[in-house]
């Protein structure tokens, strides 16, 4: 049990004496990295101190620097600002002394116009009294001696003089003549064009008789679906392999061969068919005018025109004068009027441009009021052509007044054109003119769609807006063109009048 006890106390007092110790051990630790963390934290503040001092250094250095190149180059603009001011100082010099001469040189010339017109003034007086001492010798005034030489001379010769006028006028006359007619006849040479006039039916061939049946349809609707599609005059008679299409305009009668061709090689003949192959006719009609006012405008040499200046100037080719086809016409007169700007010394582009353009309101002049001339320069305005083009042009059946040199080559060059053996049938030309007036009067009805002139101009086929007119107001649109073409037109026999009015009905099952 002792020895227990001394164990125990044994135990207990090297607990507290490790205790101690490990406390001490842990004091002297803690002391000593105390120590080396506030040498540590010293060494830090002296190297922070250092670094300070060194930038203070690297900032003063840099200031010194920065104050020197500051200050050398406050110098160096003061140089060049004093060498500026120098240099301002010496042309101020500079201009005060001219101007010192200037005033110099002005009172010179001043005292020199003074001397000048007191000179001026001593001469024409002494002039004067000249003057007055020759006519007091002389009894006569200056105008009235002058008045007497000349009659003195006119007295004498008189008669020399009214001779060699004579003689000059004739020779004149005579070489004007001669040089006129020698211009003339060589633009005729120069160009000699074959002149062909247009006809009024197109002959289309068949592969067989057969095909007459398939055109004329049961009961004649085909051939009258064609008719009012196309607006011409389809004649079958007994002639084979041919049927004949008969219009005055000879686009719809080139638009109606096309599209019976196609329908002819297709096979299917029907209504539905009929319409179809017109349209796309009318588009390669389109292509075609296109294609031939490009043609003609190369042809004539006048380039850079607007591409719908060139469809309107290809209408022409459908179009005729007098039977004369008026594209072709119009690219005569162009090279005819730049031979004779050559011959003249005029503008030959000018001349040239103002006959192609010469008849281009026939175009459309079945669609637009007013002359061909005045219908034509609006077109040329429109599209910006040059002012000496259209004054060349609008005189050329002297509507307007000769402007230019150009103007009077243009009306020669139609002239000519015109008046060659054969170009021209006058009749035709009254015909078409008659055909057109039909058509014309019938347009101008409210609610009509389309008219054509058909059967040589002895019937109307008008078609109306089925939505605009009921059938009963179609009778009366075909007695008011009936009551017109009686008042305003001459014409012989009778004109019949056809009004067609069909309501189509259109759906589709998809």
């Amino acid at each position: 049990m002792l020895s227990l006890k001394l164990a125990l106390l044994i135990i207990g007092v090297a607990s507290v004496a490790g205790i101690a110790i490990g406390y001490y051990l842990r004091l002297i630790i803690s002391l000593g990295k105390r120590g080396s963390m506030e040498l540590q934290i010293r060494k830090m503040q002296l190297d922070a101190d250092e670094k300070i001092k060194n930038l203070l250094e690297e900032a003063e250095q840099e200031a010194h620097k920065k104050r020197e190149q500051f200050t050398n180059d406050m110098k160096e603009r003061e140089r060049d600002l004093k060498t500026v001011e120098e240099r301002l100082i010496s042309k101020e010099d500079l201009l005060d002394k001219r101007q010192t001469k200037l005033d110099t040189e002005q009172e010179l010339i001043l005292r020199k116009n003074d001397e000048i017109i007191l000179a001026k003034e001593k001469v024409d007086t002494l002039q004067k009294q000249q003057q007055e001492q020759l006519e007091k010798i002389a009894n006569l005034s200056a105008e009235e001696a002058k008045r007497q030489l000349v009659h003195t001379v006119e007295k004498q010769y008189e008669a020399d003089l009214e001779s060699r006028m004579r003689k000059l006028e004739i020779s004149g006359n005579e070489k004007l003549e001669q040089r006129a007619n020698d211009i003339l006849v060589t633009a005729v040479h120069r160009l000699g064009n074959s002149v062909v006039g247009d006809v009024l039916a197109t002959t289309v061939q068949l592969p067989n008789d057969d095909i007459k049946g398939k055109i004329i349809g049961k009961e004649g609707r085909n051939i009258r679906a064609f008719e009012r599609a196309t607006g011409v005059d389809v004649i079958v008679d007994d002639t084979p392999g041919t049927i004949t299409l008969s219009s005055y305009d000879p686009v719809r009668r080139q638009t109606a061969r096309i599209a019976l061709e196609n329908l002819i090689l297709d096979g299917r003949i029907q209504p539905a068919k009929i319409e179809e192959a017109v349209k796309k006719a009318e588009e390669e009609i389109n292509n075609l005018i296109k294609k031939k006012g490009a043609e003609a405008a190369y042809e004539a040499k006048v380039p850079n025109l607007d591409p719908k200046l060139l469809m309107i100037l290809g209408r022409l080719y459908f179009r005729t004068s007098y039977g004369q086809n008026v594209l072709d016409h119009s690219v005569e007169v162009a090279h005819l009027a730049a031979m004779l700007a050559e011959e003249l010394g005029a503008d030959p582009a000018i001349a040239r441009a103002g006959a192609l353009f010469h008849d281009i309101g026939k175009a459309v002049d079945h669609e637009v009021p007013g002359t061909h001339v005045e219908i034509g320069r609006r077109i040329l305005q429109k599209f910006n052509v040059d002012e000496r083009v259209i004054k060349a042009m609008q005189a050329h059946h002297e509507e307007y007044p000769y402007e230019t040199p150009e103007s009077m080559i243009v009306q020669v060059a139609d002239a000519i054109s015109g008046s060659r053996p054969g170009a021209r049938r006058d009749s035709v030309e009254n015909y078409i003119k008659r055909l057109e007036d039909l058509e014309s009067i019938a347009n101008n009805e409210k609610g009509v769609e389309k008219s054509y002139a058909i059967s040589a101009g002895r019937e109307v086929r008008v078609i109306v807006k089925p939505e605009a007119l009921t059938d009963l107001e179609c009778r009366n649109v075909a007695r008011n063109i009936a009551d017109r073409i009686e008042k305003e037109m001459q014409y012989p026999g009778e004109i019949k009048i056809s009004v067609i009015r069909e309501t189509r009905v259109i759906e589709y099952a998809r």
